[in-house]
């Protein structure tokens, strides 16, 4: 029986522009992991990784921090998850042998799984799980000096396929404003967290604005498809997800969703069309042929799920049916919010409180508070604590326990927990009291824009959390006064 079927020359050079990106990819989500996780999970954090090993069993969220936790051992996973990385991308492991390029790129999967599966609510966003079963795929790809193995490449179009045609699918199935070409009008105004050019997107005429959402339909409904066409039409397919992913960056911060996808469409291009000559390409091992075959049949079989899902009127989004994250279901915005809210969480110092105490506002890297400022650019970069509170805008019941945490830890003025805000308006001590208000936000016109200098308007709607402040026992307790 021939072989000459399991490998595809062509597609050598997408494989490694793919690889690269991959790798560059992991490298971000390591470093955005030793950023943020002591704050955030860490033995002091908001939702200690000890507290749920504890509860959890290792059966249900596979991890090597099931096995021991300290910080300094979540730092040395994250770091050596870095470090494996920079070594992928700068391309230190192309000229392994077929075994150890392998076992190279399963480390930053092994160690990202780790990561994601005691996570808790910080990781449950679709692009962790999107990662995973990426950088699995990627572990059988083969080095520079194999032929990239078809099966392999038709696993990550089925990938692609599966994210775009799901996202489509969720918006057809939920929110009729994507039915009648309006969610636009709302969406670059309410969306997580607004970029720098997230203003002008609103401004565009509406008409515009219909042409964008038939557009997206397009391109999740109907290019998906022809992803599996010969070339040139896959290049074609993939060239459209390429530039309705980069007008998403261009409108928006949504951490990496934007740049996997851009990655996934790199490895439907016919690599003939880049500029890189591949050297003389080898056979691969027939062990190596067997492990493909393998693990392609075991996700042939497990692609039952989310293929089911994609077919049923009660379609789920970004759900992961294994602890593996291995043939997820995806999607996005199956519904959009009308109207922006923000949480704001402000302090002061005095000892009592009276009408005229002077409050001072905390600012968040990303998400919007103080009007006068521009939108950043976050994405690829991803805040976490900024998400969640969007998520918490929309109902206090994703605040969790974590939320009161949050505030003890600001009345307490902790170091780690203030180095994921912006600005901390009390430097010198924390503060004596604090609250958290819902604030409606929505986009200046133009006119008020020119006048004010302004990038949003804004009115309090409410109390998120009550006026508030330490006990002896460092605990946050309000003190029932009206807020």
């Amino acid at each position: 029986m021939s072989w000459d079927w399991f490998g595809d020359p062509d597609y050598w050079s997408s494989r490694l522009v793919f690889q690269r990106m991959l790798a560059a990819l992991y490298l971000l989500a390591f470093v955005v992991a030793l950023n943020q996780f002591r704050a955030l999970l860490g033995e002091r954090g908001l939702l200690p990784i000890p507290r749920f090993v504890r509860r959890v069993p290792f059966r249900a969220s596979p991890s090597l921090f099931h096995l021991y936790y300290s910080d300094r051992f979540f730092a040395a996973v994250a770091g050596t998850g870095a470090v494996v990385s920079a070594v992928l991308l700068a391309g230190l492991a192309d000229p392994l042998p077929v075994w150890a390029h392998l076992l190279l790129w399963t480390v930053p999967w092994v160690l990202y799984l780790s990561i994601v599966n005691v996570g808790q609510v910080w990781y449950s966003f679709g692009w962790e799980s999107l990662l995973l079963e990426t950088g699995f795929l990627a572990v059988f790809l083969g080095p520079a000096h194999v032929e990239p193995p078809v099966p392999v490449l038709w696993l990550l179009l089925w990938l692609l396929f599966r994210v775009e045609f799901g996202a489509g699918m969720i918006k057809m199935r939920g929110d009729p404003c994507w039915r009648d070409l309006t969610c636009l009008y709302y969406h670059h105004e309410t969306q997580p967290m607004p970029g720098p050019l997230s203003w002008y997107f609103h401004h565009l005429p509406r008409s515009l604005h219909k042409v964008e959402v038939a557009a997206s339909h397009l391109t999740q409904l109907v290019v998906p498809f022809v992803l599996f066409a010969p070339q040139p039409a896959a290049t074609v397919a993939a060239g459209f997800v390429i530039v309705t992913q980069t007008w998403l960056v261009l409108s928006g911060n949504f951490a990496w969703l934007n740049l996997i996808t851009i990655i996934l469409a790199v490895s439907a291009v016919d690599g003939l069309l880049l500029p890189l000559s591949p050297p003389a390409l080898t056979e691969s091992p027939p062990w190596f042929l067997g492990v493909v075959l393998a693990m392609t049949a075991g996700m042939v079989a497990l692609s039952y799920w989310p293929a089911r899902n994609l077919l049923q009127r009660r379609q789920i989004m970004n759900y992961s049916f294994n602890k593996l994250h291995l043939a997820n279901t995806y999607g996005a915005f199956g519904s959009v919010t009308r109207e922006r809210h923000e949480v704001i969480f402000e302090g002061t110092g005095a000892e009592e409180l009276t009408p005229d105490t002077e409050w001072r506002e905390y600012e968040f890297k990303g998400k919007p508070g103080d009007p006068r400022r521009r939108p950043p650019q976050v994405a690829p970069y991803h805040l976490r604590l900024d998400w969640m509170l969007w998520f918490v805008s929309l109902s206090s019941r994703y605040g969790g326990t974590w939320i009161t945490e949050f505030v003890t830890r600001l009345l307490a003025g902790d170091r780690q927990t203030l180095k994921l805000l912006r600005r901390n308006p009390f430097p010198d001590s924390p503060p004596t009291f604090l609250r958290a208000r819902l604030f409606r936000y929505r986009f200046t016109t133009w006119r008020e824009r020119r006048e004010t200098g302004a990038w949003w308007v804004r009115e309090p709607v409410g109390a998120v959390i009550r006026t508030c402040r330490l006990d002896p026992d460092g605990t946050a307790v309000p003190v029932g006064v009206p807020d």
